[in-house]
């Protein structure tokens, strides 16, 4: 087994490698994963089957077993997001700007790699070919660092990641897993800073604050999504009915999922029993403020803690306000960055929401699930950053790149 250091040692000296190979040779490379993914997927599902069973001994139940189980249909994903990947613009060696000064100098801005990156993520095997992808197509090398739970389907998927490099041509440890799954790995890859140039945690908010907290790497936060749907006073009662049902039910365990809504009082009446009722059909618990609850006689009452909570679950809290400003409010102080959506057909309220609402993503009439990098034509993504600093929203190829100057003289001194 691999001590973190030599990991990191390895990942810095490919990477140099990795930032000039050719966009031909990392789409070949990209090819090649994608056609052995789907080859061992027999392989894949076997070591996944024996992480979902050790998981369900460990009392594993809910949103995480779910992003953990792979079946035929999530590996073929996994292949075809390879593909996706390999189609997409390569950005290395763009040039982004470029001006010249009145002494003559010609200064511009090309886009090149990371270095190296780091991933630190829970139960979802899948992240390990999208992070590979990225990745590769940027020319970064990758360090991963998979939950425990995850290992054994990990550890398959990283084996066929390696192999199809070496059949490329391509350094294997452009992509490496740590094996070592316990709580001091975790800490030293967090401090790694010698050798990582951007370490990602993609988990629950535990995960999330410990690595904000511990890392001497720059970290950019990811995924905890306390997102809300706003149906407005001019909502079309069928938008806002399938809007906060898709958003809520259709995968609840995830980021993007909805997890409180806030209603115009002027509709509450007529609009929260519909909407309660298409909720029902999938027993979401709905907890609300004392409106809500006299509207609802199912509903229980919500705590403070309620309009803060990703619940990750069929939980729902609601509150009724009374003006779009009141919602708005209540979104900044209670969400997470993430993903908001407004029901309405009022313009200049879809503008105010789009314009005041802080959040990396901001919706007008569509559901919250949308926030993905594969849904906003990214092929994948590392992760959905709900920070500012240096990417926001779903990271694909680009937020895995930096820039540097370039200057072309002519003889120029400084006078």
């Amino acid at each position: 087994m691999k001590k973190i250091e030599e990991i990191g040692e390895n990942a810095k000296s490919v990477s140099y490698f990795l930032s000039q190979v050719s966009s031909t040779a990392k789409n070949f490379a990209l090819l090649v994963a994608a056609k052995n993914l789907r080859k061992s997927s027999v392989q894949i599902l076997d070591a996944n089957k024996q992480d979902v069973a050790n998981a369900k001994e460990n009392g594993l139940k809910g949103s995480i077993l779910d992003r953990l189980m792979l079946s035929s249909e999530r590996i073929n994903d996994m292949a075809s997001g390879l593909e996706n990947i390999s189609n997409l613009e390569d950005p290395i060696g763009e040039i982004v700007s470029m001006n010249t000064r009145p002494n003559g100098l010609q200064i511009g801005q090309r886009r090149v790699p990371l270095g190296v990156v780091g991933i630190i993520y829970e139960a979802r095997p899948n992240v390990t070919s999208d992070v590979f992808g990225l990745c590769i197509k940027t020319g970064n090398a990758c360090i991963l660092r998979g939950g425990k739970e995850a290992f054994l389907s990990n550890m398959a998927i990283v084996t066929i990641l390696r192999r199809s490099l070496i059949e490329a041509g391509l350094p294997e440890d452009s992509v490496q897993l740590v094996e070592d799954t316990t709580r001091e790995s975790a800490m030293a890859l967090m401090k790694l800073n010698k050798y990582l140039d951007i370490l990602i945690p993609r988990g629950g908010a535990g995960l999330i604050k410990t690595v904000v907290e511990n890392s001497t790497v720059p970290v950019i936060e990811t995924g905890v999504g306390n997102c809300h749907i706003y149906i407005d006073s001019s909502a079309d009662p069928n938008k806002a009915i399938n809007i906060t049902y898709n958003a809520k039910t259709h995968r609840p365990g995830v980021c993007n999922a909805a997890e409180s809504l806030l209603i115009h009082s002027s509709v509450a009446k007529v609009l929260l029993p519909l909407i309660g009722k298409k909720l029902r059909e999938k027993n979401v618990e709905i907890r609300g403020d004392k409106i809500t609850c006299e509207i609802l006689d199912y509903a229980v009452i919500a705590t403070e803690e309620d309009w803060g909570t990703e619940y990750l679950d069929y939980i729902i809290s609601v509150k009724v306000v009374n003006s779009i400003s009141e919602a708005i409010t209540h979104i900044n102080k209670y969400g997470t960055n993430h993903s908001e959506s407004i029901v309405t057909e009022d313009y200049s309220n879809a503008q105010q929401f789009l314009n005041q609402v802080d959040a990396a993503a901001v919706y007008v009439n569509a559901s919250t699930r949308f926030t993905d990098g594969f849904e906003f034509g990214f092929g994948a993504e590392i992760g959905i950053s709900t920070q500012k600093l240096h990417a926001r929203g779903p990271m694909g190829l680009k937020a895995l790149t930096s820039t540097k100057y370039i200057i072309y003289g002519d003889g120029q001194i400084r006078q």
